[in-house]
């Protein structure tokens, strides 16, 4: 094993009473791909920026090797002093960098250089601190959430660099599938302390549940351990005192050790406050386009979404992704076509940027409208102290302004009041955005629970996988089409290699048969006759393709029967690949039956 380049140990910090790492460490060595996790607030980012250098921990070791280079990749870059960001990307160079790999970087991240840092989108931002992070080649990368606000291409784009570079890797993500694609080493920080699995993320959830499995069943131990020793202090006899005054003072270091236990904060209680069932049409789209000056964001688009639905929309940021959802929910009239809305549609939305909270207001506040300190759920009301444990909010974080609050609390904060209202349609644009892992868990386990119908904007390729049971997706060749693909973001890939397997080989016969055909030195003759089993395809294939249309029918009609895939997830990923096979087929039976119909006409007209 190599040794290591950058060690902590021992690592203690406190931020005012509770202390915020105890005892931490982390060693990394050349190559190493490492992923960080925890619970949001357990400490991850402060343990990075001890590691780069740019917070001081109250005791400790830091050591990194001499000649060793390190470079971070905040949440939140700082990008003031900077005129362009090539400017930005060019400060992270150090003398003897190539200094033409931020401009490389950066185009490659899809930005010319020439932008005003002040003016940057969320995602612009992060691919201009990524262009600075990894332009010098660092020996050891500490990246922060990189993925936040970037998109699925930009993500596999960053997936493939990282995975090239020689750099060692410390990752914290709670995107599930850019970790185990990455990974080979999992710190988890929990409680202030940390341990190691010498294995990928893929592993870590198994083992993660094991070791507090152990924990449960240690203060098990030490619990009823207590109980006797407590036991034998009120009924025991006193015969030895000496030995009884031992026994007195382990029970007391007993119960100093129980106290001193921390146990794990809870976990989040969501349960979204259900309306009364929708009618079984939710929305129809029949043939929408958007144009925004000259350029189609949308066209030619059509579908139906029925009750218990969870449909997903990928694509690059800018594609168009919202404007085709506002004009699904009717807050933006297409430029053609119709858009035809269900009945009794009670609709909650939440917003990527978090912009309805007002900055100012307290968090208390955010939840109750203010004037009250009771949350009503649905129509029964809870007072705000008791909600806010829900969600993770300690009682003394009320007052707090939601300017103060970290990306994961002001995420936590918009599902709690997105949940209190009561709604059979959930709106969820980009929801996953600095959650950490076990919040996403429930997030899933409450979608897959919840009996109306989700509309998801997401780049995390996972959380698809696990909620929907479609996705539409941008064409790759034709501008402004949008194209519906059964299942989630794996299944879209997969389907869309089918296709282009499909065109491929279709184009290869046809390319042998007409090069047969020229060099042929009969190939001005022409058969007068059709083949004994052309003839009987000719004549089979309508019955054929009759029986594929039905089938096609009756599997989309049990895919969208509500809950479906929450209750038969097996059965329905069944029926997306016999629909899957069955359209394929269809599509194949029709162009053999065209050829064919063709050839009989010719055949006909040259009699």
């Amino acid at each position: 094993m190599a040794p290591p380049i950058l060690i902590l140990r021992d690592i203690n910090l406190t931020f005012g009473g509770t202390p915020l790492l105890e005892g931490a460490e982390l060693s990394v060595s050349e190559r190493d791909r490492i992923c960080l996790v925890g619970r949001n607030g357990s400490g991850k980012s402060t343990l990075l920026k001890i590691a780069a250098g740019l917070v001081e921990a109250d005791n400790g070791e830091v050591f990194i090797q001499p000649g060793v280079t390190v470079r971070y990749l905040p949440q939140e870059p700082d990008f003031s002093g900077f005129k362009t960001t090539l400017d930005y990307a060019e400060a992270g160079l150090a003398p003897g960098d190539d200094s033409y790999r931020a401009a490389y970087l950066l185009a490659q991240l899809g930005l010319t250089g020439e932008e005003d840092p002040s003016q940057l989108s969320g995602g612009e931002a992060r691919r201009a601190a990524l262009a600075r992070a990894l332009a010098p080649e660092p020996d050891i990368l500490l990246l922060d959430e990189p993925t936040n606000h970037l998109d699925v291409a930009a993500i596999e784009w960053l997936e493939r660099e990282l995975k090239s570079i020689r750099s060692a890797l410390v990752l914290i993500s709670h995107d599930r599938r850019f970790l185990e694609n990455l990974s080979q080493s999992t710190v988890w920080l929990s409680l202030g302390q940390t341990r190691r699995l010498d294995q990928s993320f893929k592993d870590y959830e198994a083992w993660r549940d094991e070791v507090l499995e152990q924990e449960e069943l240690d203060r098990h131990k030490l619990d009823r351990k207590i109980v006797r020793e407590e036991h034998w202090l009120r009924y025991g006899v006193t015969a030895r005192r000496k030995r009884n005054v031992r026994r007195l003072s382990d029970l007391h270091g007993l119960r100093q050790q129980r106290r001193e236990q921390r146990i794990d904060g809870g976990s989040v209680k969501m349960v979204a406050t259900e309306a009364k069932a929708s009618g079984k049409l939710v929305f129809e789209a029949e043939a929408i386009s958007k144009a925004y000056d000259g350029r189609d964001i949308v066209k030619n688009f059509s579908t139906r979404v029925l009750r218990g639905d969870r449909v997903g929309f990928v694509g690059q940021n800018g594609a168009g992704k919202t404007t085709l959802l506002k004009m699904l929910t009717g807050e933006l009239a297409p430029d053609e076509g119709t858009v035809r809305s269900g009945a009794k549609l009670e609709m909650v939305s939440l917003d990527q940027r978090r912009e309805s909270l007002d900055a100012n207001t307290s968090l208390s506040d955010s939840l109750t409208g203010g004037g009250s300190d009771m949350v009503f759920i649905g129509d029964q009301p809870r007072h705000v102290m008791s909600y806010m444990k829900d969600f993770l909010f300690a009682p003394e974080q009320a007052p707090t302004v939601v300017s103060a609050l970290s990306g994961g609390e002001r995420g936590r904060l918009m599902l709690a009041r997105a949940f209190a209202r009561p709604s059979n349609l959930l709106i969820l644009d980009e929801p996953t955005n600095d959650l950490d892992l076990e919040t996403l868990d429930l997030l899933q386990e409450l979608i897959a629970d919840y009996a109306g119908t989700v509309l998801l904007v997401s780049h995390d390729r996972d959380f698809l996988d696990r909620i929907v049971t479609s996705t539409i997706a941008p064409s790759d060749e034709m501008p402004g089409f949008w194209i519906e693909y059964a299942g989630g973001y794996t299944d879209m890939q997969a389907q869309k290699k089918d296709l282009t397997r499909k065109v491929e080989s279709a184009e290869k016969p046809k390319a042998a048969k007409e090069s047969k055909s020229l060099n042929s030195p009969n190939s001005n003759d022409k058969s007068h006759r059709m083949s004994f089993k052309d003839k009987h395809a000719l004549e089979t294939l309508p019955t054929r393709i009759a029986e594929l249309q039905a089938e096609i029918e009756g599997l989309q009609y049990q895919m969208s029967t509500p809950d479906y895939y929450a209750k038969n997830p097996e059965g329905f990923e069944k029926s997306a690949a016999a629909l899957s096979a069955a359209e394929t087929e269809l599509e194949s039976s029709e162009e053999r039956w065209l050829e064919l119909e063709m050839q009989r006409e010719d055949l006909e007209a040259g009699a």
